[in-house]
């Protein structure tokens, strides 16, 4: 009998593909330790780097991040920005912003954009590790704390807050329209399609929403929305830099 059959190919076995991970940081010593960390893991490689804004949107679609680690502060933009950009041509990437101080303004802008998670530099490494795997299965770093501190922040702090349907109950019907397309993140062209109104009237329609709301920012007024009609993990990201 010959033994052939028993040497006959193997079967290309298919292993779980590594989280391929693309890192922007404007620091060379960071970029570096980010990479010997993330790499030395069997399931994390990293394609690529960046050190600037441009760098990012040129280099990240071509290599097919699975997870991008973004700093939020660069010489030549941020990274709120890179994240929503490089969403928009690839809407299963995850982001993951790194700060080195706990800023509520980049993160609430950091929702908006669609970002996965939000971690200071501080982290240990391990748990930027468990931190990119989190965020690679499709879950979300931003912790329920987080985010209820942030609500309290953009009401003004006070411990006395109004109740989120009192906040609401000021609202008309048609600005409750407006803030719920607000935070599924549509601009004010795409508010006007949708409910056969023009630009301007949907703009005034923000103004007044967001005095009565008591903040300034359409992000914030996003936010306030995301909270009073939870929604689905990635919806559309908003751009908070559009007018009000």
């Amino acid at each position: 009998m010959t033994d052939s059959a028993h040497h006959s190919p193997p079967t290309p076995s298919s292993p779980i593909s590594p989280i391929r991970v693309f890192l922007l940081d404007d620091h060379e010593v960071v970029r570096r330790g980010l990479h010997d960390l993330l790499d030395a893991e069997p399931d994390i490689e990293v394609v690529g780097d960046a050190a600037t804004v441009a760098q990012a949107l040129a280099r990240g679609p071509a290599l097919r991040p699975d997870v991008a680690i973004l700093d939020v502060r660069l010489p030549d933009g941020d990274g709120v920005t890179v994240c929503r950009e490089l969403r928009s041509t690839m809407p299963r990437l995850a982001c993951l912003m790194l700060t080195s101080f706990d800023d509520d303004d980049a993160l609430l802008d950091a929702i908006m954009a669609g970002a996965a998670g939000y971690v200071l530099k501080q982290i240990r490494g391990s748990d930027l590790v468990s931190a990119v795997r989190t965020v690679a299965s499709g879950q979300s770093m931003l912790d329920p704390a987080t985010t209820a501190r942030l609500m309290s922040t953009l009401r003004g702090g006070g411990a006395e807050e109004q109740p989120q349907d009192e906040t609401l109950a000021g609202l008309s019907t048609r600005e409750r329209e407006i803030l719920a397309l607000i935070g599924e993140g549509m601009t004010n062209r795409e508010i006007g399609k949708r409910l056969y109104l023009s630009e301007k009237t949907v703009k005034n329609h923000i103004s007044r929403l967001l005095a009565k709301l008591g903040v300034e920012r359409r992000v914030q007024a996003a936010v306030i929305a995301t909270h009073a009609e939870p929604r689905h993990p990635g919806a559309p990201s908003a751009r908070p830099d559009s007018a009000h």
